[in-house]
């Protein structure tokens, strides 16, 4: 019952067995009083600790060898024995006893494998009693003290300490402060990364600009570059000293030591002060997205981490940083960081006169390539050859006759490492630079850019990296579609197109279904496959059933999406979306502003579920949401809002606001309405639960179970309806083919213990007799050999079905005990 009993009445009780002088009482009351109070000696339970601590210290020293005789009833519980030991620390303090040292340094041992404590605890008198005994706290307990002072609230005494504790310089347990502190070997070294450390502000000041560039001019930029250089080449590595982590605690392992971060925006920093180099960029470009990596029950692993990369890139003057500004506004979508990035941008372009679009043009380097996509690098007698194949830069080699070698000559190894090193980087680099830039291509298309033609062969046609892209792509030269091919521009009928005056990228939107598939030949006939879906893609025009809604669209209304895959994807398409967690709150619905076009997208959901822990994550935000409609809106129109549990969206409005009209679909160009919808197909079609094939029971309580099946086996979408176009193209060229034929919404595919049925949009497969459910799980990156030329990248759907029919067309030599159990 002492676990109900209040503060009040344990010190009444506690008085009590003082007075009776009984110090084995005492010590069973107090033992009480430490199991209400869990703990804690905040607030009333305060007043108990004062009453033992007022003792005289004889009184005091029975019952600290009282307290000291009850030790095994703490158990083998870490925070147990901790509270056990802190009783008796604060009881001791003045006195020459210590009984429990040595379970004091085990317990601290323990301790010091968590990621925190809580600061009413009490915990740091532990540390305090170690250093009062002449013993130096170890390395990873410092650590723990230092974490949990972060988190402290008015408790003096652990922030004191905290800062008292100066050795080593930075929390171990991450790789890479642990190869800081081995490196840091001299007074200047430790002194960097104690100025580091002071990186408490959102951007640097002048004065703590002062105090680096006085540690740089003593150590030497080139030193200080090639350090930190290798520092941050580790961080966000798994933990040296993994940490225990608790049921309901997130992925501490995966995230940055709160403390050592600070010294990590300080690096940064600190990286911006020195003469510009292509490696600082590269590094400081890794570490925002190194740091926008989400992490288990925490999100982003450290957003004011990433700011930091982006004000420091900011900061430095040269081109390489300016890439590296413009491909992280491609790739993230963390939004706060985002808007660092477009600030750092628009800067830029209007310190330079230019645009914003402009110097995203402007900012992508050529890596070194000579010619568009290619280049050679002598070194000694071997030559490399580096060319980009589609989205991916390919390395090969030639020994001193000019003959093609597989691997890298030994003598490249043995004498030009560095070089070697430097041109797998910039393999690695183009890689990355060429997923932003297609990105930023599919984004064109509602840009409404044009550009003079002059211009837009510097930038794009005859661009050493961005030419890769563009020369698979379509375009409009004064109103004639051409694409490149055998050197040059050419037309539909192979005529070269001479140059022109503004150029545009071609959509398929206004123009005739006869020339769009002539199109496809023409790719088809050149062997082109374009980066993304260009002359392939989905073309949404109203349909009488939005003529008849007027305002708005339910085409994609009543699916289930997996929220923060949605969420992601929103991100990426430059949606603006807001997690929806299962509390009482209100959001406004995902929405792509298109201000080009004076318009606001909008795609109401909604989170379904009630239930923790089986509808949401642990921290509460739902796994998965519904959809209704979308609309479209002026820009400047007022937000809807509804609540994140669902409900009726309404307009919030300001004083002075009036209602607005969101705008009748048949008003809406073309354009925009094709390409909004295409975006939110992409979201149906990627995030539905209809697309897990795991999920025929129908999800949690099987109230999924109708909506599965008519996703999974029902009538196609627009995407998949373009991608069954294709099959019909591609299937006669399979090895396969004689085993399949394209039946309505179904790949049918002849094996020789079954006939397979793999459905369209959702990859799901039923086969014979009775149309039997088979699962089968794609890998994450699925591949289907043997399937030849495809016209484009990126459907990771077709390459799920075409590697699904490959497998079941000869499902005799399937070995995989999943699959075979279902045959």
């Amino acid at each position: 019952m002492s676990a109900f009993r209040t503060p009040r009445s344990h010190m009444d009780r506690l008085r009590d067995r003082i007075t009776e002088g009984d110090m084995g009482r005492v010590a069973d009351e107090a033992l009480r009083v430490l199991r209400s109070s869990r703990g804690s000696w905040g607030g009333g339970w305060e007043q108990a600790l004062d009453r033992l601590r007022e003792l005289p210290a004889e009184r005091r020293r029975e019952l600290l060898h009282a307290l000291a005789d009850r030790f095994a009833q703490a158990g083998d519980d870490t925070e147990d024995r901790c509270r056990h030991l802190v009783l008796c620390g604060l009881i001791s303090e003045g006195l020459d006893d210590d009984p429990l040292a040595a379970e004091r340094g085990r317990a601290l041992d323990d301790l010091a494998r968590r990621q925190t404590f809580w600061h009413a605890a009490r915990f740091d008198a532990l540390a305090r009693a170690e250093l009062a005994a002449g013993r130096p706290l170890s390395a990873p307990v410092v650590a723990v003290v230092r974490r949990a002072a972060l988190d402290a609230y008015r408790a003096d005494d652990l922030l004191t300490l905290a800062r008292q504790l100066t050795d080593p310089a930075l929390n171990v347990g991450e790789a890479w402060a642990d190869q800081a502190l081995r490196d840091a070997t001299t007074p200047d070294w430790q002194a960097l990364l104690r100025h580091a450390l002071t990186a408490t502000a959102s951007k640097p000041t002048a004065k703590w600009d002062k105090g680096a560039r006085a540690l740089l001019d003593t150590l030497g930029a080139d030193a200080v570059r090639e350090k930190v250089l290798s520092w941050l080449a580790l961080a966000g590595r798994p933990r040296t000293l993994p940490l225990v982590r608790r049921e309901w605690e997130p992925d501490v392992d995966s995230a940055y030591d709160p403390y050592n971060a600070t010294a990590l925006r300080g690096l940064a920093w600190l990286l911006s002060l020195l003469p510009p180099d292509p490696g600082t960029a590269r590094a400081l470009g890794t570490l925002v997205e190194t740091s926008l990596k989400k992490v288990a029950g925490i999100g982003p692993r450290n957003p004011k981490v990433a700011n930091a990369g982006v004000i420091a890139l900011a900061r430095v003057e040269s081109e390489a940083a300016l890439a590296e500004l413009a491909r992280l506004a491609t790739r993230v979508t963390y939004k706060p960081t985002a808007k660092l990035l477009d600030t750092a941008l628009e800067t830029r372009a209007g310190a330079l006169g230019l645009s914003r679009e402009e110097i995203e043009e402007l900012a992508v380097p050529a890596y070194g390539l000579t010619e568009v996509g290619q280049a050679a690098y002598h070194l000694g007698e071997a030559t490399a050859l580096l060319e980009i194949r589609g989205t991916r830069a390919v390395l090969t080699w030639r020994n001193a006759a000019g003959k093609p070698v597989k691997s890298v000559p030994a003598a490249v190894r043995r004498d030009h490492a560095e070089e070697l090193k430097d041109l797998k980087t910039a393999v690695k680099d183009i890689d990355k630079m060429l997923s932003a830039q297609s990105e930023r291509l599919d984004r064109q298309f509602l840009a409404r850019r044009s550009w003079p033609y002059a211009v837009w062969r510097e930038r794009y046609l005859d661009h050493p990296l961005v030419g890769t892209l563009a020369r698979r792509l379509l375009w409009t030269v004064d109103g004639t579609t051409a694409g490149f091919a055998d050197g040059e521009l050419r037309t539909l009928s192979d005529e070269p197109l001479p140059p022109g005056t503004r150029v545009e990228l071609w959509h398929p939107v206004g123009h005739e279904p006869a020339e769009i598939v002539a199109w496809r030949d023409w790719l088809e006939r050149h062997g082109i496959t374009q980066p993304f879906k260009q002359a392939h893609r989905e073309v949404y025009l109203l349909t009488d059933a939005e003529r008849a809604t007027r305002t708005y669209s339910n085409r994609f209304a009543a699916h289930v999406l997996r929220q923060h895959q949605f969420h992601s994807l929103a991100a990426i398409r430059g949606w603006r979306n807001k997690l929806r967690l299962c509390v009482d709150d209100s959001a406004p619905p995902a929405m792509r502003e298109l201000p080009q076009w004076g318009l606001r997208a909008e795609y109401w959901i909604e989170g379904d579920g009630e239930e923790y822990g089986v509808d949401t994550t642990e921290s509460g935000s739902y796994l998965r949401l519904r959809t209704d409609q979308v609309r479209f809106y002026p820009i400047d129109a007022p937000e809807n809002w509804a609540h994140c549990y669902g409900g009726e969206y309404t307009m919030w409005l300001t004083p002075g606001q009036r209602r607005v009209a969101p705008v009748p679909l048949k008003d809406i160009p073309p354009l925009v309405l094709s390409e909004v919808l295409r975006d939110v197909d992409l979201f149906v079609g990627v995030a539905s639960v209809g697309n897990d094939p795991t999920w025929q029971d129908g999800g949690p309580g099987g109230r999924f179970r109708e909506y599965w099946r008519s996703y999974g086996f029902g009538e196609l979408n627009q995407s998949a309806e373009t991608r069954r176009l294709l099959l019909e193209r591609l299937i006669p060229r399979l090895a396969i083919a004689d085993r399949c034929t394209l039946q309505g919404r179904f790949l049918h595919v002849r094996g020789d213990r079954h006939t397979y049925k793999i459905h369209l949009g959702s990859g799901n497969i039923l086969r014979t007799p009775n149309d039997q459910y088979l699962c089968i799980v794609p890998k994450s990156d699925p591949t289907a050999p043997g399937t030849g030329y495809l016209p484009f990248e990126g459907d990771r759907m077709l390459s799920v079905i075409l590697s699904k029919a490959m497998l079941l067309a000869e499902d005799t030599r399937i070995t995989d005990p999943s699959i075979l159990s279902q045959l």
